[in-house]
């Protein structure tokens, strides 16, 4: 091909790419643009130096607010012990509190912020809109239905909480997609249906919650408001799995993804499975989001918030799927942190706080988009 190699490969931001790589030029060309060319046998993989120091660096973040957070509480530990605990080097009483009762709390704000921000960097780099998030499109709502469902007319357990959460999400999910049609899965179409299917289970989660007893009423509100209290690896576990899973497979849609965001026909050109590969990121993306809110609950704005950031700092196209997902894990560690020492003597559930940021941001979000003429 004219001496060229057509090879493929994957940056730094979790997806891959393929390219084609002629002689030394376009090397050194990639690398006056920050990317830098790694061969291996057959295979070349493109890194974005600066989306790999962004992802490098919310990573650290969120494990440093993470040790921060262990270390809060009745019984206050430095970020030594705390450290020390987690290799297996602090004393009986430590290693019990840091391990067995705060740890799993950390992991599960860790993975819960990371299933966020990956699935709101799918959801906007697939409909190619800055409002793409499960809390805006109506998937955040169908968990809380499930939920409902769980908690009031079959009195349910926390499995058949997390059980309606999922199943409630996907069904949401399904619904969405049917409605939007085969070509609309993309753009406004999708947020407007996403919009109004959202309003229609609110005011369906309200009704459910007037048919609720009063216990039943406020185990539901604690589950609503999104908290972290008393989370364990059961919660944690299988979000961790979806991770590593969702991961795989935005690495090897990598590609795809990036000329989705061209448009359909250029992506169908190109020879992109458009359908094929829209429905399994669809899939993906609402499965992390059922997930997260079967972990921790209806977390908001943090799918919202995190990939725009993320896009900023990289400066990289694509759907920059590993920097947002290290934002998100940093930024709901942040908020957990900030709900335990805020008020003093008590503490913010972690969907209030993200919901008072998160809510800061979308109104300037929407300012931005107005004034660029996009709504």
């Amino acid at each position: 091909m004219n001496g060229s190699s057509v090879s493929s490969g994957t940056t730094a931001d979790g997806t891959a790419v393929g390219g084609a790589a002629v002689g030394g030029a376009a090397a050194g060309g990639a690398a006056n643009r920050g990317v830098v060319l790694v061969r291996t046998g057959g295979v070349s993989l493109k890194l974005n130096a600066r989306a790999v120091l962004v992802g490098a660096a919310c990573a650290v973040a969120a494990l440093v607010v993470s040790v921060f957070a262990i270390g809060g509480g009745d019984y206050p530990l430095s970020f030594g012990e705390v450290v020390r605990a987690v290799f297996g080097h602090g004393d009986a009483s430590t290693d019990f509190i840091v391990n067995q009762l705060r740890l799993p709390r950390a992991a599960t704000a860790l993975a819960v912020g990371a299933a966020l921000g990956l699935a709101g960097a799918l959801f906007q780099s697939l409909a190619r809109n800055p409002l793409g998030s499960p809390d805006l499109l109506g998937f955040t709502q169908g968990s809380t239905m499930g939920v409902l469902v769980a908690i009031v007319l079959l009195g349910g357990s926390s499995l058949a909480l997390a059980a309606g959460a999922v199943i409630g999400g996907v069904l949401t999910g399904v619904l969405i997609v049917l409605l939007v049609g085969r070509n609309g899965a993309h753009g406004q179409r999708l947020v407007l249906v996403g919009v109004g299917i959202a309003a229609i289970l609110t005011g369906v989660n309200g009704y459910l919650l007037t048919k609720a007893q009063i216990t039943e009423a406020a185990r539901a509100v604690l589950w609503l408001t999104g908290s972290l209290d008393g989370r364990d690896w059961k919660q944690a576990a299988p979000l961790l799995v979806m991770l590593a899973l969702a991961g795989a497979i935005t690495v090897s849609c990598g590609r795809a993804m990036r000329t989705l965001e061209m448009g359909d026909e250029a992506a169908r050109a190109l020879g992109v499975p458009v359908d094929r590969v829209r429905g399994l990121l669809l899939a993906v993306a609402v499965l992390l989001a059922a997930l997260a809110a079967a972990a921790a609950g209806p977390v908001s704005f943090v799918a919202l918030t995190a990939p725009q950031p993320a896009r900023r700092l990289t400066r990289a196209s694509g759907p920059n799927a590993l920097p947002s997902a290290c934002l998100g894990a940093a930024m709901l560690a942040a908020a957990d942190l900030a709900g335990q020492r805020l008020v003093p003597g008590h503490q913010l559930p972690v969907g209030v706080v993200t919901g008072l940021l998160g809510g800061g941001y979308l109104i300037w979000l929407l300012s931005t988009e107005r004034k660029a003429g996009r709504l």
